[in-house]
């Protein structure tokens, strides 16, 4: 794809690592087959249709070569620039996506766990990041939220109008992601208790983040009943058009 000049280079970091142990078994879960392919390709293949321009995928060390192999070339992923290995936490692994980026203004990063991601969300996360410089993709929760204490009792119930489930992709002006990830990562004080991007920008720089809404089907497979659903929820969008997921070459 040819670059935006008006929009600035996009990019996509797809995380692939973890061992999946709530999903039980020996295949990593972004490995599962869903529908008859591998988990991860499916969110692979929503960048490739999308106005991103390269993505960086990063796994575990040891599956490196195996992704450069039977998925990246397999399934024919044009727009993947990069593999590369993550490290021990989740933040670990975006900040080694983010150094592996090449030319690019804004960054979309993403669970590869989450393979129902649509256009509209990509979308939606590029337009944010360009109008916000940070912002996040999620829900309104659904079900009422107990905040409970140390010994299992319920202590507060938060409004439930205020809260949302946080899904990804997370999207960011390159630069301010960058100049995060590198403040959390050089103060180890700051790394405490963070599970998302947001927070890092958060923590790091001190700034409030734009949240979006995604879609209720835009799951993280984390328990074989996540992937029962995500299979159902895959296999009916499929057969509502049968042409998109056959695109790539196998």
């Amino acid at each position: 794809m040819e670059e935006n000049k008006t929009q600035g280079r996009i990019a996509a970091i797809v995380l692939a690592g973890g061992s999946g142990k709530r999903m039980g078994g020996s295949v990593p879960k972004q490995y599962r087959k869903l529908c008859g392919r591998p988990m991860i390709t499916y969110s692979l293949e929503a960048f490739e249709k999308s106005g991103v321009d390269q993505v960086v995928l990063v796994t575990g060390r040891e599956e490196v070569e195996y992704c450069r192999k039977e998925i990246v070339e397999k399934w024919g992923f044009q727009k993947v620039a990069a593999v590369v290995p993550g490290g021990k936490e989740r933040y670990h692994s975006v900040y080694q996506g983010l150094k592996a980026l090449k030319n690019c203004d804004y960054v979309l990063i993403h669970d590869g766990a989450r393979p129902l991601l649509s256009q509209d969300i990509i979308e939606r996360a590029i337009t944010g990041a360009m109008e916000y410089e940070a912002c996040v993709i999620g829900m309104p929760v659904k079900d009422t939220i107990k905040v409970a204490d140390e010994d299992g009792f319920a202590v507060r119930t938060p409004d439930r109008s205020r809260l949302w489930q946080i899904q990804t992709p997370q999207a960011f002006s390159y630069e301010l992601a960058r100049r995060a990830y590198d403040r959390i990562m050089a103060d180890e004080t700051l790394q405490q208790g963070i599970t998302d991007d947001a927070m890092v920008a958060e923590r790091a720089e001190k700034i409030k983040v734009k949240l979006l809404p995604g879609s209720y089907e835009n799951l993280k497979v984390t328990t074989p009943e996540d992937l029962y659903l995500a299979e159902a929820l895959l296999a009916r969008r499929m057969a509502g058009n049968s042409s998109a997921s056959h695109f790539i070459s196998q």
